[in-house]
């Protein structure tokens, strides 16, 4: 029902910027997605609109006025596509600056003492902010250890760090690293038996682009992205917060309402722009239900996404059109295991004796564009555990197509077959 045919394929790719061509490099496969998605072409041309338009918000004249109603337009829009019926909506420098700003504002005015808790499958966005924020308010930074072997993180793996004491925790929806999801409802819930007030705050910078939101099933309080990792561009980030969360002290001008988060002059852009991804979203998902409804239309999509993708990873890990997939090839280690349904159309992985740097660069001359992710701040979490020094994350997203799977296994053949390349 699902099912992404090659007509609808073709739409899709049609609606996007660079699909198969840098203007670099040339022709190339992207399985670079992980690390900002393909960017629609009607994102690029409503940046260019905006982006010559003199006005700020709050004047008296047409071109203000408009600016306002392409904001109030995007904000009821992010609540469809987030699934949030309410809470503030708002933009921010980037997903990152955003779960400072949540996670300092739920640590500083929790009740005192008590917990921290995080776990270590987690970006060191949230990471970084959970150590800085536990630290000045006094309050212990516990870490959940993920497993290894999965790569990710559970409701059983949480259940020994939570108390009542838990005063703020985070979860991480996908790792992009593994490309594992994570039960954002599960670990929630199992948080708020035991401590009914503690603050939940999710990094769904990874998940947003792979397969639905909805964040009023999840009983969180607040949830950041990063809209150019959801086809939309760089320079900002958007987050929802709950009512609670919303009305807490936080960064904001005197006099501004409790529930304001906005700071400044916003760029209309960086709104009106995330309205065309959730348009694109509506245009995808109305293949799929008869339904005029836009949140389900984007129900829809986001569940083609996702079959779609199952289907990439698929033939990228057991072949396709006659060739082995990298389960076959005995030098090629994947992180979090091959036979994993908690994948999202990423899968990292290592070669016996060649480094990722190396491998990253073989692909890329012939065309395959994917990224080295090193045992550092940002994946260290992650490789250490597993004893590796880095690894190939290979990131797909639905416009990509199973003959571009089938070029990036004919390179890994000609890779792990000839080791002093």
């Amino acid at each position: 029902m699902f099912k992404i045919n090659d007509e609808l394929l073709s739409e899709i790719r049609d609606r996007f910027r660079h699909v198969d061509h840098c203007p670099y490099q040339g022709p190339r496969v992207f399985f670079e997605n992980a690390g900002g998605a393909l960017t629609l072409k009607s994102v690029v041309e409503r940046s260019a609109e905006l982006s010559a338009i003199p006005d700020n918000q709050g004047r008296d004249n047409p071109a203000s006025d408009e600016l306002v109603r392409l904001i109030d337009q995007a904000k009821d829009d992010i609540r469809s596509f987030l699934g949030a019926a309410k809470g503030p909506v708002f933009v921010g420098e980037s997903g990152t600056e955003l779960l400072f700003r949540l996670i300092s504002a739920a640590v500083l005015e929790a009740p005192d003492g008590g917990d921290v808790v995080g776990s270590t499958l987690e970006h060191p966005a949230s990471v970084s902010a959970c150590a800085r924020w536990a630290k000045i308010a006094n309050r212990n930074f516990v870490r959940v250890p993920h497993n290894s072997e999965t790569g990710t993180v559970t409701v059983e793996d949480y259940r020994p760090y939570v108390s009542k004491d838990t005063r703020v925790a985070t979860i991480l929806h996908t790792s992009p690293v593994t490309g594992m999801a994570v039960d954002v409802a599960g670990i929630a819930a199992l948080i708020r038996g035991i401590s009914p007030d503690c603050y939940i705050i999710v990094d769904g910078i990874q998940h947003a682009a792979h397969g639905g939101l909805d964040i009023d099933s999840y009983g969180i309080d607040g949830y950041a992205i990063s809209p150019y990792k959801v086809f939309s561009r760089h320079g900002y980030g958007i987050a929802w917060v709950s009512e609670r969360l919303g009305s807490v002290p936080h960064n904001n001008l005197i006099g501004a309402p409790a529930d304001q988060w906005d700071l400044g002059t916003r760029d209309t852009a960086s709104y009106a722009t995330f309205s065309d991804v959730v348009n694109y979203f509506d245009w995808l998902g109305g293949h799929f239900t008869e339904s005029t409804d836009r949140r389900e239309k984007i129900v829809a999509a986001g569940k083609a996404i996702h079959q779609h993708e199952k289907v990439l990873t698929d033939a990228m890990l057991y072949g396709v059109s006659g060739q082995d997939g990298l389960a076959a090839m005995s030098e090629v280690t994947v992180i979090g295991g091959i036979d994993n349904p908690l994948r999202e159309g990423l899968v990292s992985l290592a070669v016996e004796g060649k480094s990722a740097v190396e491998v990253v660069s073989a692909l890329r001359e012939q065309g395959i564009r994917v990224h080295a992710r090193k045992n550092d701040l940002y994946s260290g979490g992650v490789l250490a555990p597993l004893k590796l020094e880095d690894c190939v994350r290979v990131s797909m997203c639905h416009y990509n197509t199973e003959q571009e799977v089938s070029r990036f296994l004919t390179a890994m053949q000609s890779i792990v077959g000839n080791k002093a390349a």
